[in-house]
């Protein structure tokens, strides 16, 4: 029986397999992470449109402040 596990090839296939599943791991993770990708650039998105029109109404009341005076 242990001449049978510590042959060559019974050693390569467990590596082989090992990496495999390893990758494969990887590959999943990677797909999930990609949705919380996406909502942060909708969060961005909203954050930066936000940004755009404090900065308008800015420039508005700082023209509408010059007309006064």
């Amino acid at each position: 029986m242990l001449e049978w596990l510590f042959n060559p090839w019974v050693i390569i296939i467990i590596v082989v397999s090992v990496v495999v599943g390893n990758i494969a791991a990887l590959k999943q993770t990677a797909n999930m992470d990609l949705t919380g990708r996406s909502k942060a650039k909708k969060d961005l998105d909203k954050l930066n449109r936000l940004a755009k029109l404090n900065q308008e109404k800015a420039q508005e009341d700082d023209s509408t402040d010059n007309k006064n005076v």
